[in-house]
């Protein structure tokens, strides 16, 4: 470490914020050594309907719940990265010229990115990742473009900023799940190498797959469906108050028919709802199996889920947890970490973006 460097400002960590539907969920990675620390976390709920289905439709009420979510966190960090749902993002594959500088690159899909986008461009922020080269032209390259519309993105800083947080990066959920799921390959077969991994995130109103070949991902898929489900079952028969559900839902203290009666059909319906995502994507690729499946999600909390979609679709099923090879900080409660887990790994990819 040379003199110069005592002086050199690290790169302030970046707080991952997962602005879901129902809840805003915050981390912050540091390392320790050669392993990844989990310096801070926060799960701060939302007001019913400020978020619905992924887009903020209040954005006073998602800055107030980040401004707890940073307080109850305890973290010093004062940047951020948030993501966009996959189903806000256009991306495409693009081939061009192997020799163009970044630069030509950027003004070369300016001019062509009307070809590619059905929104006016001055509506649409873009941006675009070298892949690597064209399979049977050496002289070209692969681009992988994104685009989003400005005010998906737009409204995520703006409720950054009403926390009093700077956005750093705006990113897409299916890009943070895939940096997640690299941190889990190592507890699959083959570290997910050749491998065909489906993950699958069920919120509490949307469930997404993602699939990933070879730790890259290939498809990518939402659909209406979720925890939130569960909840307003669990209201409606015991007559209880949202909020109240929700508790009793994770706490437990049901009456003795709740499991046979409102929990096992749901369970039934989720690994039902799994087996519907796979097949969309198998109608729609080369692929007819997946060699692991992950699961996400608050929902995927659910005992026995993870046994029973094994059983019902005969492959290997497993709950995701970003944290079993990472150091916790000892102001982080680990039980209730662990209790989230499966719920964080957007989170976790985009608190990762600290270490690019």
């Amino acid at each position: 470490m040379g003199l110069g460097d005592l002086f050199k400002p690290k790169n302030p960590p970046v707080l991952g914020l997962d602005i879901s539907s129902t809840a805003v969920k915050l981390l912050e990675l540091g390392r320790s050594g050669d392993r990844l620390r989990v310096e801070s976390y926060a799960v701060e709920p939302l007001p019913p309907n400020s978020v619905i289905e992924k887009n903020i439709s209040d954005v006073e009420a998602v800055g107030e719940a980040i401004k707890r979510a940073v307080k109850r966190s305890g973290s010093r960090s004062r940047f951020a990265c948030a993501a966009v749902a996959g189903s806000a993002v256009i991306t495409k594959i693009i081939s061009m010229p192997a020799s163009l500088s970044e630069d030509e690159m950027e003004q070369q899909i300016e001019l062509e990115a009307d070809q590619y986008i059905p929104y006016p461009l001055e509506e649409v922020n873009l941006d675009f990742e070298v892949i690597g080269a064209t399979e049977n032209d050496p002289e070209r390259v692969d681009v992988l473009l994104a685009a989003s519309r400005s005010e998906n993105v737009e409204v995520r800083m703006a409720a950054i900023e009403m926390a009093g947080l700077k956005s750093r990066i705006i990113d897409v959920e299916a890009y943070a799940m895939e940096n997640a799921f690299n941190l889990l390959a190592q507890s699959i077969p083959d570290q997910g190498i050749d491998q065909t991994v489906a993950v699958i995130d069920v919120g509490a109103t949307m469930t997404t797959l993602n699939v990933l070949s070879d730790l890259k991902t290939i498809y990518t898929r939402e659909q209406v469906f979720g925890g939130k489900q569960l909840t307003e079952e669990i209201q409606r028969r015991y007559g209880l108050s949202y909020e109240e559900a929700g508790m009793a839902k994770r706490q437990g203290g049901l009456p003795d028919n709740y499991e046979p009666e409102v929990l096992e059909p749901f369970k039934e319906a989720m690994a039902q709802q799994v087996s519907r995502s796979l097949q969309f994507f198998f109608s729609s690729s080369q692929y007819n199996q997946v060699d692991h499946i992950l699961l996400a999600g608050g929902s995927s909390m659910i005992p026995g889920i993870d046994e029973m979609i094994a059983d019902k679709l005969g492959v290997h099923t497993s709950i995701a947890n970003p944290f079993t090879h990472m150091v916790i900080a000892s102001r982080v409660k680990a039980q209730s970490l662990s209790n989230d887990a499966p719920a964080l790994m957007i989170a976790t990819g985009l608190a990762m973006r600290s270490f690019d």
